[in-house]
Formats: C-alpha cells, structure tokens, sequence
C-alpha cells in the first residue's frame, strides 16, 4: 500500500516537472518545494514520535529505601478440603514466617468470604528483593516438611496462581493492627502504558484515604500478570467499609481522581477476605 501511494506521488511529481518545462517556466523553485514536501511526507509516515523516558516504572513507582519484594498466592481449594487445607497452612507457613534462617515474612493469610469462594490468598514480603527469593525457594527444596506440605496440599487445590509485586512508594508497608478486621483485595487489570498516571493519581489520592486508616498496602505486578495493581484495605465490619467508603466522596478531589482513573481500568474486582487464625495481619 505504501509502496503505491509513493509511486503515486513519483509519477505526480514527474508530470508537474515536464509540464513546467512545456510552458517555458523556471522549475528550479517548485522542485525545491516538491522535494520538501515529499521528504515531509514520508517522514509522517514512518517517523514516530516517543517521549522520552530514562527509568522503567518500577523504578520510578516501587520504595527505594529498601528492597522489599512481595509474592501474592491465590489457591482455589476443592470445598470438602477447605478446613484440612487451612489447618495445614496454619501449622507450616507460620514455621517459615518465624524461622530466622528463611528472610521472608507472612503479610497475611485468608479465606476469601465475598468474591471467588473457597479460595486462600497469602501474601509474603521477601526483604532483600530477588535474592532473598531465590535464597528461600532454594532452602524450601530442601525442607523435608514443606515438601510433605506441598504434597498434601496439591491434593486438596482445584487451581492455584502467583504474582510477584513491588509495593508502591505512597503506601504505607503492611504493618500488624489490631483486630478482628476484614480486608479487602481490589485488584484493577490497567491498560498497558497507564501505570505512572496511575501512581500518579493514587500519589494524591492516598492522603485522602488514610483518615481512618483504612490503608494498608499498594502493590503493583511485575511477573504473573502484568499491568495489574492491587489495594489492600481493612475495615471492622462491612457497615464500617461502607460508611468509610462513603465519606471519601465528602472530601475534596476523591470525585476527581475517580474521574480519571476509571478509563484507565480494563478490569476490577473486589475480595472481602477474613484472616486465618495465624495471619500476621488479624
């Protein structure tokens, strides 16, 4: 297609030359000009412009101060294994949390109450970014009971997935609160190419958020599915969720960011989670 639109513009240029010549006009002008014009045309057609950007997002987004790297489990368990399921994690995710020799650290661990059913979510913090990952996954090889786990526990799942995260530079890190609470886990699937207007938008945002510090972690994917973000919130109850959830419309620029973050959103879902009995965060 390009090609013919260019022999086009060849054979208009060559007509509009000899037809100058027939006149007895001077050409020397008007063959300056088409040249211009053709080496302007071209260049609109294969030249784009890109703005430029020195740093990949999770540079310019994640926590520099440290070198926090965060892994969220999701784990679809068969009904009838729920409560043989959760038993199990209570009894050895919590060896690993406390056992020194392992640098990572359970977040937190539910049972998904609203949203998909009969599903666990767990979610680690590994200080020490990819290191500290690879050091753990490697001494879990050689950990005869988390084998043992793993072999139980893969009878008992229908279906299960990862994601590794890197947490946002404006959200507080995950801390212990007291309890009981519920969480929620909005996950929002953006369009490619809107991550930094996200965090730029959520930057502001999150001030408004934090009155009754409902605010407890924003996480961003770097492997597993991409281009997805997560919020975690805690609230006592759900009259509580949906009174706090509420009040922020009260508040100066919450319409406004919801007003421009919304296009930014292919996907969303909301989970309501209730801790396990060992969960870090009650």
């Amino acid at each position: 297609m390009a090609t013919r639109v260019l022999q086009r513009v060849g054979n208009g240029l060559k007509q509009t030359k000899n037809g100058l010549r027939a006149h007895g006009q001077v050409t020397v002008v008007a063959r300056s000009l088409s040249a211009s014009r053709e080496d302007s045309w071209l260049k609109s057609l294969f030249v784009r412009k890109v703005d430029p950007r020195k740093d990949a997002h999770s540079h310019l987004l994640a926590k520099k101060e440290d070198n926090n790297l965060y892994k969220i489990q999701f784990h679809n368990v068969k009904p009838e294994c729920l409560d043989a399921y959760n038993e199990l994690c209570e009894e050895v995710l919590l060896s690993i949390h406390t056992d020194p020799e392992y640098p990572c650290e359970l977040v937190g661990t539910w049972n998904t109450w609203y949203g998909e059913q009969d599903q666990a979510v767990h979610l680690w913090r590994y200080r020490g970014g990819y290191p500290a990952l690879t050091e753990v996954m490697n001494k879990l090889r050689q950990n005869k009971m988390f084998m043992d786990y793993r072999d139980k526990r893969g009878k008992m799942l229908l279906s299960r997935r990862n994601q590794l995260l890197l947490e946002f530079s404006f959200w507080n890190e995950p801390v212990s609160r007291p309890g009981p609470n519920i969480y929620e886990l909005r996950s929002y699937q953006l369009r490619p190419g809107t991550m930094i207007e996200w965090g730029n938008y959520w930057a502001r945002a999150i001030e408004i958020r934090q009155k009754n510090q409902e605010a407890v972690g924003g996480f961003f994917s770097q492997i597993g599915t991409l281009y997805q973000v997560h919020h975690l919130w805690a609230y006592k109850d759900l009259q509580s969720r949906e009174d706090t959830r509420n009040a922020a419309w009260q508040r100066e620029g919450w319409d406004e960011v919801v007003y421009y973050t919304v296009p930014l959103i292919q996907h969303m879902e909301s989970r309501i989670m209730i801790p396990m009995k060992t969960s870090p965060l009650k």
